[in-house]
């Protein structure tokens, strides 16, 4: 028996001691963390396919998360490894992030909060993980979380009927359900091209701080990473223009306005 119990010990893959990495910030003040998903869809080192963000949209194509740094060897592999712990063992790795966020890193000094991004690339992929995080958050009452998402009917589903506290969630334009967003009710994100572009939407810029996203206006404007294939893939509209293109092209072959959402390689 115990041989047995140490041959599944041996088998069982390391995890980290920490799931949270710290953030950079342009505020040497802020304490930011964030967990962090492979961005979109790919394949795992024993053959499964992933899509990490199901309601990916024309960003799929754009995405800073697809590009440079995050689609290196060990950065990849990270990312990848988080989302198997999450697939295969779901109960273990929330069993994890709750016992960490009780670790005296994340307790601010009187007066203070730490935050923690949830998805710097990913999304809340299905119902059982998002579950999984509102109990976190409800067992972190110090931590303020938040979130970009294009996952709009998940999160008006299971986390806007009673919102944990101290969670906050922004939607942002470029996916598969923009028309579920409301502006007027909702705050959200759109990704420009430059900040002349967000001022010109009437937008609030992001660029300051990340926790703009937490106690800024309803209406944030991203501006795009400066990756140069990106940016001419983008051309002069943002992400949310770039989605109404494509919707409207999907009706009618005969538009081409802008770049279509890509699909998720079959199964």
């Amino acid at each position: 028996m115990a041989r047995a119990e140490s041959a599944q010990e041996a088998a069982a893959p390391a995890r980290p001691r920490f799931l949270l990495l710290p953030m950079r910030s342009s505020c040497a003040s802020e304490r930011i963390y964030k967990w962090t998903l492979p961005a979109y869809d790919g394949v795992l080192p024993d053959g499964r396919h992933y899509n990490a963000c199901p309601t990916a949209g024309v960003c799929a194509d754009l995405c800073y998360a697809r590009a440079g740094h995050f689609q290196r060897g060990t950065v990849l592999a990270a990312h990848q490894r988080n989302l198997m712990y999450v697939m295969d063992d779901l109960p273990g790795w929330e069993g994890q992030m709750t016992e960490e966020l009780q670790h005296r890193r994340y307790r601010a000094p009187e007066g203070g909060t730490v935050h923690v991004r949830v998805h710097d690339a990913g999304d809340y992929w299905s119902v059982p993980y998002l579950q999984a995080w509102l109990r976190i958050f409800r067992s972190a009452p110090h931590v303020t979380f938040y979130s970009y998402t294009k996952q709009v009917a998940l999160l008006e589903r299971w986390a806007r009927p009673d919102p944990p506290a101290n969670f906050h969630w922004r939607y942002s334009y470029g996916g598969t359900q923009d028309d579920l967003i409301d502006p007027l009710r909702h705050p959200h994100a759109d990704v420009f091209p430059d900040e002349e572009a967000v001022e010109e939407a009437g937008y609030t810029s992001q660029t300051p701080s990340d926790l703009l996203a937490v106690y800024g206006p309803p209406t944030l404007g991203v501006t795009a990473n400066n990756i140069p294939h990106l940016k001419k893939a983008q051309g002069s509209r943002s992400f949310r223009a770039l989605q109404r293109a494509a919707k409207a092209s999907k009706r009618d072959p005969r538009r081409r306005n802008g770049p279509a959402p890509r699909r998720p390689p079959a199964d």
